[in-house]
């Protein structure tokens, strides 16, 4: 099958051709414009997606009207407001495309149904599960143990054209540091 989403599907979840097409026959491709918001904070979402092309970002806004960047998704990743999926309650995470991006939704409680009667979607959201997991796992380590510079310069292996893509203010809440510390990294290198 020539297509990059199941070949991804399959080369990290082992998921099968018959398996890619009941995934296919749930999802609606949907393009987001730079700024449009899949999921707003304190909104809700019945939806999972999954991102192909673009940037999306997962951040909040303090009463203060501080944000802060969670995460930034690049193609090939799985977006969604999953805690606010799995029990039911407002996001607190605002979801938004940093770019044009294009995106597959999947109703989740759909997903969640066909898991219960077929073992292969389940086998399949137990390893995405473990991949978000296992994603937000490395993110806290990378926090905790580099530095903002070393950071920064994994950050821009990971998406070597961000500073021209998105906000310096974005790309620092992402990296947890200033706008101003996140100038100097920049001038410094």
């Amino acid at each position: 099958m020539d297509n990059p989403n199941f070949d991804f599907l399959k080369s990290r979840f082992h998921v099968s051709k018959e398996t890619f097409l009941i995934l296919k026959s749930l999802a609606t491709k949907r393009k987001l414009t730079a700024g449009e918001e899949m999921v707003k904070q304190g909104g809700k979402s019945s939806k999972i997606a999954f991102l192909t092309s673009g940037l999306m970002r997962a951040f909040s806004t303090l009463e203060s009207g501080k944000q802060i960047t969670k995460n930034i998704f690049t193609p090939i990743s799985f977006v969604g407001a999953f805690s606010s999926l799995i029990k039911d309650e407002p996001s607190l995470l605002c979801y938004e495309a940093l770019v044009d991006s294009e995106v597959f939704e999947v109703n989740f409680n759909e997903f969640i149904k066909i898991s219960k009667t077929n073992i292969d979607i389940s086998n399949l959201y137990n390893r995405i599960l473990e991949y978000v997991f296992i994603m937000y796992e490395r993110k806290q380590l990378e926090t905790m143990a580099l530095n903002g510079t070393e950071r920064y310069l994994s950050l821009k292996k990971q998406i070597p054209n961000i500073d021209n893509l998105i906000p310096q203010y974005q790309i620092a809440s992402y990296l947890n540091i200033s706008p101003v510390q996140l100038s100097r990294i920049r001038k410094e290198l």
